[in-house]
Parts: structure tokens; C-alpha cells; sequence
């Protein structure tokens, strides 16, 4: 159910936010499911008390007092600080911390608009894999393709338990953060929709960073409406803005190159019927070239350029300050990329610095003509556990493909955001809708356009 659906169902007198917590508690709290690996904390009286409120507000003598996301459930990504709690951001190193004097802005902001809290998602240790396993809290398993044996797919990451809770229906929403792609990679990955903003919109302050140069705060939720209206809440907002955007017209770069290749057949063919789609709306989709973002993946992947780019000096700098330098319980496969960032010098950091910066404008540049460049968000369905537990070769080659397609947005500060277009009941796929720095407002309604074509498309099929 969609955030505006428990709206007007609350509003009607229909449901209370009271019974629908025990509902999502219920599923939330079931040995049989995932919830045990969804939340790394949970607390289950705190979130009654804050739906009794919520039932206040919405009663008939206080209904005007209701908020922005008044009852609506959200799970927070354990590397927000919630006051009174303890931000371990997927790790053990972290659970000796003294628990948080006061939320997270971005978490206050959900709170003072209505929102119940639901819980510490689960995610990827300190944030560092697209695949979403953790070895210290366990896997959530995605909603595809789960055993009854207890065997699944990965539910990508970073933000892996953000995705399941909802997907699972155990909240109704979850903030997440994305770096590379850790929002816009579970979504597609679950068949849900991860909005990644331009980074400024939301302050990443009260949050344990993986890179101060690329963290950006969002939603995943069920419909680009939910990502809109918490988008809202999140960057201070006072309404979800997204002005008329009809598809006529419209134009889209298809970039010819790195994006679009190497895809798995189930991905290919669910990403050409959506432009299929998107050109039967009267879209103008361009196939054509994009030499900047070519030049980031050539840069990306040859030394030394892969020296500054792929190492996080920054990351590793933080580590050293806060837990230490000599990776004792952590992740080993996590503990491995953070320390990549351990030998890069100075001279090396501004390197990149300045590279990106004019990279920047070249790719600004190259999206001028469009109002959004459109690829598969991830290239790849989503990839057994087991055998990505057991091989590190495997699963640092299922990273490095599941990341590919996110991970230059954030390079380039842009905004960007996944959309299911698979068909029901087939492996989950998402599109990404890729639009320019502060454009956010635009591509959401741009977004909201497109899961309404697709939509259709599905009910006429």
C-alpha cells in the first residue's frame, strides 16, 4: 500500500495507524521470516506508543493536526543516528559507541513530519558492497526466488534491509543512503522504487559516512508518489514538487556503450520494452554515443587512474580516526577495500578531485539536450547467495557488475532514480531515469510519467 493509500484510509476513518503497525510488526516479528535479518534493531513498544499518537492526530477532533507522513511507517538504515540508540552502520567494531544524543537531521525531519520510526535496517558493513550480504547480522533474502530450504538471492546493497522491510511488508518506507548506487540497487533489485537526490538537497550530517564526496540521502519505497513525498520531508520541502511532465515530446539518450552491455538476458529484454513503451508514449529516445561517461569507466578501470578513483583515501582516514587501522572484526572482504585507501597520498587525492571536477561539466554537458538518460539500473538479476558467501573471486566480480551502472551518478552529483519494468512475476528489473545536478524536482515528475506508462503497459499485457 502506497503512502498516499494509508493516507486517505487514515483520513477516512478507514484504518489507524495502530492497526496497521501491528500488521507490519506481525510480519516484522515472525520467526519464519526475514525479519531477523532485516533489523538489526527493532523495538516494538516505541513504535506502539508513536502509532497511539499518531491515532490522536488523525481522530476526528485532531485530523487537522495530521502531518506530511503522519502514521506512516519508515525504517532507518543503521548508519542514521536515532537518540538513544546505537549507530553500528552494519558492523560489531561500533557496538561499544555510547547511543546518539539526538537524531539525525534527516531522520528529525521524518519525525517532526509524522513518520513512526520502524526500526534499524540492516545493511552491507559500513556500506561498502552493492551485493548486500552481512556476515555479522546475517542476509535478508530478496523477495524473488526464495527456498523453502532457506536458500535466496542477495537483496542488493547497500541499504539490503531498507529494501526487504518493505518489500516484505513490514514498513511502509525506508531511508537509505546511496554512494554508488545502495539505494537505487535494492530497489531494482526488489522491485521497488530508490531515489537517489542530488546530494545537497538532504544533510548527510549524524550519519556514518562511506565517502563526504558522494553520500547522498533517500527513500525507497513503492511508487515514485511515496519517494516524492518523503523526498519532500527530507530536504525541507513544504510539498512534493513534480510539475506536469508528459512523455510526448520528451527526450531520452540511450547511451550506446558501457551501460547497455554485458546484461543479462531478462534485464535486456524488460529495459527494451520500456523504451518500447517510453516511444509508443511519443517520447523521443536518441541512441547515440556519451564520450564523458566512456571516459569515466576507461578512467575508472586504468591505472593510476584506478588508484585515486576506486580507492577512498577519505574512508579510510575516517576509519583510522574513529575504530582504527588494524581491521579486527570487520567484514575481511569490507576491512579489504577500506584499506586500498591506506597508501593513496595527497597529490594523488587532488588528482581526482580535480579530474571529476571537470568531468563534471563535460557530462553536465552532455545530458543539456535531454531531460533524462535511461539504462538498466543494475546489469545483472539478482545473484544467488550461497555461492557469493563461499568465493571471493565471485563476489568481487558480482559487485564490480552490480554497482557499473549507479556508481557514475554519484561522481557526477546527479539525481536519479529506479523504476520496476519487469513483468509480474518475473526476475525484478529496474530503469533508471538519470537526470542533472538539482534537477530532482523534474525527473520525479519525469518518473512519475514513466511508472504510469509502464503500468499501463503491464495491465494491457
Amino acid at each position: 500500500m502506497t503512502i498516499r493509500e494509508q493516507w486517505q484510509a487514515f483520513a477516512q476513518g478507514d484504518e489507524t495507524p495502530s492497526a496497521r503497525c501491528e500488521q507490519q510488526l506481525a510480519r516484522a516479528l515472525d520467526p519464519s521470516g526475514e525479519g531477523s535479518r532485516t533489523f538489526v534493531a527493532l523495538d516494538a513498544e516505541a513504535i506502539r506508543q508513536a502509532a497511539r499518537a499518531a491515532d490522536a492526530r488523525w481522530a476526528n477532533a485532531e485530523r487537522d493536526a495530521a502531518r506530511a507522513l503522519e502514521g506512516i511507517t519508515i525504517s532507518i538504515k543503521d548508519l542514521f543516528d536515532v537518540a538513544g540508540e546505537v549507530t553500528t552502520a552494519g558492523s560489531t567494531v561500533l557496538r561499544a559507541r555510547a547511543p546518539a544524543a539526538a537524531d539525525a537531521p534527516a531522520v528529525a525531519r521524518l519525525r517532526e513530519a509524522g513518520a513512526i520510526i520502524f526500526g534499524r535496517s540492516n545493511m552491507v558493513e559500513f556500506a561498502f558492497s552493492g551485493v548486500g550480504i552481512n556476515p555479522h547480522y546475517g542476509t535478508p533474502r530478496n523477495v524473488w526466488a526464495r527456498t523453502n530450504d532457506g536458500g535466496g538471492r542477495v537483496p542488493g546493497g547497500s541499504s539490503s534491509g531498507a529494501a526487504i522491510g518493505v518489500a516484505d511488508g513490514m514498513c511502509t518506507a525506508s531511508l537509505g543512503t546511496d554512494t554508488g548506487g545502495s539505494v537505487r540497487i535494492p530497489a531494482a533489485f526488489n522491485a521497488l522504487v530508490g531515489f537517489k537526490p542530488s546530494a545537497f538537497r538532504v544533510p548527510v550530517n549524524g550519519a556514518v559516512p562511506l565517502s563526504f564526496l558522494h553520500d547522498s540521502v533517500g527513500p525507497l519505497a513503492a511508487s515514485v508518489d511515496c519517494c516524492a513525498r518523503i523526498d519532500a520531508v527530507l530536504s525541507g520541502d513544504t510539498a512534493p514538487v513534480m510539475p506536469p511532465q508528459p512523455l510526448a515530446g520528451r527526450r531520452f539518450l540511450l547511451p550506446q556503450g558501457t551501460l547497455w552491455r554485458g546484461l543479462d538476458a531478462e534485464v535486456l529484454a524488460a529495459c527494451r520494452r520500456a523504451v518500447d513503451v517510453l516511444r509508443d508514449a511519443g517520447a523521443t529516445v536518441v541512441t547515440a554515443p556519451c564520450a564523458p561517461l566512456e571516459a569515466f569507466f576507461a578512467e575508472l578501470a586504468a591505472a593510476p587512474g584506478e588508484r585515486h578513483m576506486g580507492r577512498l583515501a577519505e574512508t579510510w582516514d575516517w576509519h583510522a580516526a574513529n575504530v582504527g587501522t588494524q581491521g579486527v572484526g570487520y567484514d575481511p572482504r569490507v576491512w579489504q577495500r577500506i584499506a586500498l585507501g591506506a597508501d593513496v597520498s595527497r597529490a594523488e587525492t587532488s588528482q581526482a578531485i580535480a579530474w571529476l571536477r571537470l568531468w563534471k561539466h563535460r557530462m553536465h554537458a552532455a545530458l543539456a539536450a535531454f531531460d533524462a538518460l535511461i539504462a538498466p539500473t543494475v546489469a545483472c538479476v539478482p545473484p544467488p547467495i550461497a555461492p557469493l558467501v563461499a568465493d571471493d573471486a565471485a563476489f568481487f566480480a558480482a559487485n564490480a557488475l552490480i554497482l557499473r551502472n549507479t556508481i557514475w551518478v554519484n561522481h557526477m552529483d546527479g539525481c536519479a532514480i529506479s523504476l520496476p519494468c519487469h513483468d509480474a512475476g518475473a526476475a525484478p528489473v529496474g530503469l533508471q531515469l538519470v537526470g542533472r545536478h538539482a534537477g530532482d524536482h523534474a525527473l520525479l515528475a519525469l518518473a512519475r510519467e514513466v511508472e504510469t506508462a509502464l503500468n499501463a503497459a503491464r495491465r494491457r499485457d
